[in-house]
């Protein structure tokens, strides 16, 4: 057998928070990847864990892009078009930096743990010292590496930290399987989402979610 044969080409680099989430999906799975923009995460799924994926996309755009490069992904709104999902149609749903753009963060909450037996969330952590620092200090919302956005075009709406986050959890009674603490890059810290330390030195946040 030829020695290149046997030779895989390499995944392609993706934003690394997002390859933080496609390390959590099993290979093999049905998956939602939810406000999925051009397709970049659920290409590389579709490609290199054998998904079987499909996304959901506000943006038009975003949704044509995706198409162009074959992807099943059709537009819609995730706060009204999730309904039409019927109940435990896929292992995973997906959420990537999305959830504090919602009108209703808990009801969307309720709609991925109904269509997805997993949920994976991210959100950036609105608790880090960074943010508090420039209110404190600065007396004006936050700008910074991970929240880039002025206050007059941020798409933010619901600003959360992560022990909000939590606490929402515990409220609706859904079980936090895992919890990373990420910096702004996406590269994981040296402690759980869960650990006190997460809500004041973690610029983001990523859990696995489920009914128990």
């Amino acid at each position: 057998m030829n020695v290149s044969e046997t030779i895989k080409s390499p995944p392609p680099r993706i934003r690394v928070d997002l390859q933080q989430v496609a390390d959590l999906v099993p290979p093999g799975s049905r998956v939602l990847d939810v406000g999925c923009g051009d397709g970049t995460l659920l290409a590389y799924l579709t490609r290199f864990k054998q998904v079987d994926g499909r996304g959901l996309e506000l943006s038009m755009a975003k949704v044509r892009a995706a198409v162009s490069h074959g992807l099943p992904v059709i537009q819609g709104n995730l706060e009204t078009d999730l309904k039409d999902y019927p109940a435990g149609a896929f292992d995973y749903v997906i959420l990537s930096q999305t959830l504090q753009a919602t009108l209703n963060p808990r009801n969307v909450m309720e709609e991925l743990l109904r269509v997805g037996k997993r949920a994976i969330v991210s959100f950036p952590n609105f608790g880090h010292w960074r943010v508090r620092v420039s209110v404190m200090f600065g007396g004006r919302m936050p700008v910074t590496p991970m929240l880039s956005d002025a206050w007059f075009e941020t798409p933010n709406i619901h600003l959360c930290t992560v022990s909000d986050f939590i606490d929402l959890c515990r409220l609706m009674k859904v079980q936090i399987e895992a919890g990373f603490a990420l910096d702004t890059h996406g590269q994981r810290l040296g402690f759980a989402a869960t650990d006190r330390r997460a809500n004041l030195f973690s610029e983001q946040a990523l859990f696995v979610l489920t009914r128990p």
